[in-house]
């Protein structure tokens, strides 16, 4: 082996020297648990051939690192990320140690892949001082799953040639610069270094949209776009058009279109046949593929619509593998949207009737904005043997639901009247008629005409989290708010609007969304289930308390610039919070005591108001989740290692702090119905101002013939209706496969990268 030769980064061959390669090794190891220096040498060995590259040699080395992982063995997952940090800097800067901050940003600034704005806005001595604040060894604490990631998604880099030009803590720094650049001079670099040592701590975790985007000329980072489509073509062109802008800008998309006219309407006054919504969708479907997102994958959009559509029984069968494309719509997800009649009719064993909204008059209005209504004009329509109309069995309509619910995994659950009776907008002023791509997005939209229409309006979410692992204590929630909801809040003003009803919409009401990651971990340390109720009071007192730390901090944001333009048009200005709109039912599974001020809070907030109309939605969080080592959103984990594949390949991750915590942790197939997490995400919900990305999972092997009875489903989405949960993601079937988790970065094809 000694007289192999290897070439060089820089071309020149010399004889191969296994003691600098025991030596690397050795660093990377040091303070690492059950890792062995030597069984990584010998398994890089045995694939080092004459002539190879240092560059192979390394990569030879981390991935021999990598393939150990294991619940045994966790620690290779440091041990790997070390060497492939290692082996980043040295691609990158030619050097394991990293530049000096100004040189490094005017080098970039040069070759035009950092924002020119960076040497504008901030001195040389400014950049000396963020460069103190800056500790590279952080990049240490990163594992190797997170590692690949950052190379994957978040590095600024040449994507065609695989060049990288900076490492990851530039992210974190750079970042918290461009973001705080518009503030006091003397008041900026205080919150540059605090929101710095907050997201390289892992405390607060940032979405993909931001880690990759910001510090480039690139400027859109909001992960989710909801586009309102009106019944008339003017408007399904003008939503196709906003489609295609926003793919391009890698958001995901979410689509309302159940104000589409169903199959054989009159149009013109019966001077043509409506052609119902399946054309249409295909055609959304086509501006949904039309981009590519970073050249990878085309995007990804959910589109809505009401289970009462005419052509509802049609519409479920969509994304069904049977059938023909001319009666398929399949590289979309969809949206049913449910409300109180829906399941009234389901429990007493009622009829549903289907209409075209097109010849019920209000009645698709007072689906999200009145209930009282709604019912009314339903019942009145049901009675007019002049309205076209099909009745069908609640029973057989929410079973062909739930059916294709579970075989596709992904069509999806919207409770219309959750989301506006327990929201902060007012439904009769500004209704929330749609979701997100990851069902967790609730805010109010008016369809486009014309992409230059002054009166639609589409309706943009900033995303982010909390890292609950990290806590001690709750109150330290308080700075973490206030640097989260500040960041974001300026990042609305720092990126660009490539659709003027985007930008108006975000203008007139700024909506934040903060989520959390790594709860199943935070619920392992606090020695508390998902499934027995023990975890029911933490969860409580937990998200009290970052819905009312968030809260007070974009009040203090409103007194400093102001509330946002369209604060009357939220609850708040009434003084109503979450505390108040709740489902009471979640009383009955934990104390509503509440432990925070919240009435002195209502005071300020009427009296000055809030500079935010939403502050929390909960996401999946796939990929930000990795970069954090924690566990994903409020997910329990299938295995202690999570095994994804990736662009990257397959990445191993084990969760957090597993030897100690192993009978703590309570994973996803060992949990013995949703009853118990259903009350936890209701709970949630009881703060959580817009939606969370809530999912069902089932295990066909714990019941009789091996087959998920209907019943249970059915139950299910009753349990979540009760509960007050405003939406359901997946609905998850154990394969008896591995249960290896697919990266499907963030919210199935690219978007809500959190």
């Amino acid at each position: 082996m000694s007289t192999l030769t290897v070439t060089k980064r820089n071309g020149k061959t010399e004889n191969i020297n296994l003691e600098k390669i025991h030596k690397v090794i050795a660093w990377a190891a040091e303070g690492l648990e059950n890792v062995s220096v030597s069984q990584v040498e010998l398994k890089a060995r045995i694939q080092f051939f004459e002539g190879i590259r240092t560059t192979d040699i390394h990569e030879t080395l981390i991935k021999s690192s990598a393939d150990l992982i294991s619940e045994n063995t966790p620690d290779y997952q440091y041990l790997a990320a070390r060497l492939a940090i290692f082996h980043l800097r040295k691609k990158a800067f030619g050097d394991f140690e990293p530049p000096h901050l100004y040189t490094h940003v005017k080098n970039l600034v040069g070759q035009k892949r950092y924002d020119a704005h960076l040497l504008e806005d901030y001195s040389e001595d400014d950049f000396n001082q963020m460069n103190d604040f800056i500790d590279h060894s952080r990049d240490m604490n990163f594992s190797y799953a997170a590692v690949k990631q950052l190379e994957g998604k978040y590095l600024v880099q040449n994507r065609v040639t695989g060049e990288i030009y900076e490492s990851p803590q530039f992210i974190y720094i750079l970042v918290a610069a461009c973001l705080f650049a518009g503030y006091d001079k003397h008041e900026r670099l205080n919150l540059i270094r605090r929101f710095y040592d907050a997201v390289s701590k892992f405390k607060i975790s940032l979405p993909t949209p931001i880690m990759s985007g910001i510090r480039t000329p690139t400027r859109q980072f909001s992960s989710c776009v909801l586009i309102e489509c009106g019944d008339s073509l003017d408007s399904i062109n003008a939503t196709s058009s906003a489609i295609v802008k926003y793919v391009s800008q890698r958001a995901g998309i979410g689509v309302n279109a159940g104000a589409i006219r169903a199959l054989g309407s009159p149009i013109r006054g019966g001077e043509a046949f409506h052609t119902g919504c399946i054309p249409f969708y295909k055609h959304f479907q086509t501006a949904v593929k039309s981009c590519s997102q970073g050249g990878v994958r085309g995007g990804a959009a959910t589109v809505f619509y009401p289970i009462w559509h005419l052509e509802v029984e049609s519409l479920l069968v969509l994304k069904n593998n049977r059938g023909v494309e001319e009666n398929r719509v399949r590289h979309l997800d969809y949206g049913v949207q449910f409300n109180r009649l829906m399941y009234q009719r389901l429990i007493k064993g009622g009829n549903i009737t289907l209409f075209s909204p097109s010849d019920v008059p209000g009645l698709y209005d007072a689906f999200f904005a009145d209930q009282e209504e709604f019912d009314r004009l339903y019942t009145l329509y049901e009675q007019d043997a002049s309205i076209r109309k099909q009745t069908i069995k609640a029973s057989e309509l929410f079973t062909l639901f739930a059916s294709e619910r579970a075989s596709t995994g992904r069509i999806y659950l919207q409770n219309v009247d959750h989301c506006n009776t327990h929201s902060p907008f007012d439904p009769k002023v500004a209704p929330v008629k749609q979701s997100n791509l990851c069902l967790e997005i609730a805010l109010p939209t008016k369809p486009l005409n014309s992409v230059d229409d002054p009166e639609g309006e589409i309706a943009l979410c900033t995303l982010s989290a909390f890292n609950l692992g990290t806590l001690n204590n709750l109150d330290e929630l308080e700075e973490l708010a206030e640097l989260i909801v500040r960041a974001l809040d300026s990042l609305l003003d720092y990126q660009n609007y490539p659709i003027p009803a985007a930008q108006r919409a975000t203008e007139m009401r700024r909506t934040l969304g903060v989520g959390v990651i790594n709860y199943a971990y935070y619920l392992a340390k606090n020695g508390v289930k998902y499934s027995d109720g023990s975890a029911n009071q933490l969860t409580h007192d937990t998200f009290e308390a970052i819905q009312y730390y968030l809260l007070k901090a974009s009040n203090k944001l409103a007194k400093e610039f102001g509330p946002c333009l369209a604060f009357n048009e939220t609850t708040y200005s009434k003084g109503v919070l979450p505390i108040d709109s709740y489902k009471k039912e979640i009383d009955a599974i934990c104390s509503p005591k509440l432990n925070y001020d919240w009435e002195s809070l209502r005071t300020s907030i009427v009296e000055h108001g809030l500079r935010n109309s939403t502050l929390t939605a909960l996401m999946p969080s796939e990929t930000s989740s990795q970069i954090s080592n924690a566990t994903n959103g409020i997910e329990p984990p299938r295995g202690f290692v999570s095994v994804k594949a990736s662009k990257d390949g397959i990445l191993k991750q084990v969760v957090p702090e597993f030897e100690r915590l192993k009978q703590d942790y309570e994973l996803l197939w060992t949990i013995p119905s949703n009853d118990g997490y259903l009350q936890l995400v209701g709970i949630m919900q009881k703060f959580v101002d817009q939606a969370i990305s809530a999912n069902t999972n089932y295990d066909p092997q714990k019941f009789d013939a091996q087959k998920v009875p209907m019943k249970v489903i059915l139950k299910d989405l009753l349990t979540a209706y009760k509960y007050g949960v405003k939406t359901l993601y997946y609905h998850n079937t154990r394969d008896g496969a591995d249960d290896k988790q697919e990266d499907m970065d963030d919210c199935a094809g690219g978007a809500c990268k959190i």
